[in-house]
């Protein structure tokens, strides 16, 4: 076989590696926002205004990592952004006090942007190199990243493990892992040495961007308030609440191993319409239930109907032709994490006045509206002009 192909192949399983990192130090943390809720005594809506730290610093890794992919390439980029990202996962934790808890979402956010930018760029080369839809198989592997972050932790809550431990051993698991993986990227040239770091969305950047919004707040929302939701309004055990962002990481997981032959066969738009339409009934009927149960299927509801959200909207991004793929991607993101800097304290603002099912109810607009907008983009007859892969939005 061509040593071409064979470095495809072993750059196909090193992305998906770190695109399962990914998953895993972000489900790892996610069940333990309880703990540091209590741990600060932490009111619902200064807790929200605390993980728009989170959100804050994506905003700035993620076209910051735009810059330095474009300038030194997916490869390095994206090795010394998932480093980072694993090392500054336990710091939440380690936080004494609400503003150094501030800070380490901060920097955890910003890794966690600069990954995104990064990883995607290197699969949309690693999708190129093989010449066949893939992307929504990467994104795949973040979903079970996160499945198996979350139900690792849930065990170990279970076990009575303390909350830094359990995640200190899982960081570093993941880290030595990824020093072995990340040397099986793909070498990718610089786009440009003076790329913009980011490009105001207009035309079909801004129609993704609008639409990545809505997506990634729903998205963010999951992780941010699930847990939350169901152990303190619905009185569950810690173990229990872990299940929330459990079934919506398995849902989404086994929804976007799907997906690339979904996509292929039914198109984008009509892919998003039916998703995000169908996850804003099951979740408006969870919250509904107001049973830990119903709660769990709402949740897995949203993980099934947004699978391919992302991985549509990020690959239509960066195959737009005349737009450097990093600069697309870092474009469509940021303006997608714009949902989770106005997402989590929104939702803590309501829930602290009117309670936190009305607050998620929130979630379920935000998918009522990508819903109505990825029907709409099907009627208009210019997405022909930018809708450029069936692997992505055609």
């Amino acid at each position: 076989m061509p040593r071409v192909s064979t470095d495809a192949r072993l750059a196909r399983s090193a992305t998906a590696w770190v695109f399962f990192a990914n998953g895993a130090a972000l489900g790892s943390w996610v069940p333990h926002i309880p703990d540091a809720k209590q741990a600060l005594g932490l009111s619902d809506s200064l807790l929200g205004l605390a993980l728009l730290g989170m959100a804050a610093g994506s905003l700035i890794g993620l076209p910051l990592s735009g810059l330095l992919t474009a300038r030194f390439g997916s490869r390095r980029t994206t090795t010394a952004a998932v480093l980072a990202l694993l090392v500054a996962t336990p710091l939440p934790l380690l936080a004494p006090s609400l503003p150094a808890f501030v800070v380490a979402l901060v920097l955890l956010g910003m890794a966690n942007g600069a990954v995104d930018v990064a990883m995607n760029t290197q699969a949309i080369a690693v999708e190129e190199r093989l010449g066949r839809a893939i992307m929504s198989g990467f994104h795949g592997f973040f979903s079970v990243g996160g499945l198996v972050g979350a139900a690792v932790a849930g065990l170990a809550m279970a076990a009575g493990a303390g909350p830094l431990t359990h995640l200190t051993a899982s960081v570093a698991l993941l880290l030595v892992v990824t020093l072995g993986a990340v040397r099986f990227l793909l070498s990718t040239a610089p786009a440009a040495a003076k790329s913009a770091v980011f490009r105001l969305p207009r035309g079909p950047l801004l129609a993704l961007g609008a639409l990545a919004l809505c997506s990634l707040m729903a998205e963010g929302a999951m992780g941010d308030w699930a847990a939350v939701y169901l152990r303190e309004d619905l009185r569950t055990e810690a173990g229990y609440a872990a299940l929330g962002f459990a079934g919506f990481s398995l849902a989404m997981a086994a929804g976007r191993f799907l997906g690339d032959g979904l996509v292929r066969r039914y198109g984008g738009p009509a892919a998003l319409c039916a998703g995000a339409g169908i996850a804003a009934i099951l979740l408006t009927a969870g919250l509904l239930a107001g049973e830990p149960w119903a709660a769990v299927v709402g949740f897995a509801g949203v993980g099934l109907g947004l699978a391919n959200a992302v991985p549509i909207l990020f690959s239509a991004a960066g195959k737009i032709s005349g737009i450097p793929h990093e600069l697309a991607i870092a474009t469509v993101s940021t303006a997608g994490y714009c949902g989770f800097l106005t997402g989590p304290p929104v939702i803590g603002l309501i829930a602290e006045r009117l309670g936190l099912a009305v607050g998620l109810g929130l979630v379920a607009l935000a998918l009522a509206i990508v819903a109505f907008g990825s029907a709409s983009i099907t009627s208009d007859r210019s997405q022909k002009r930018w809708m450029v892969s069936s692997s992505g939005w055609r």
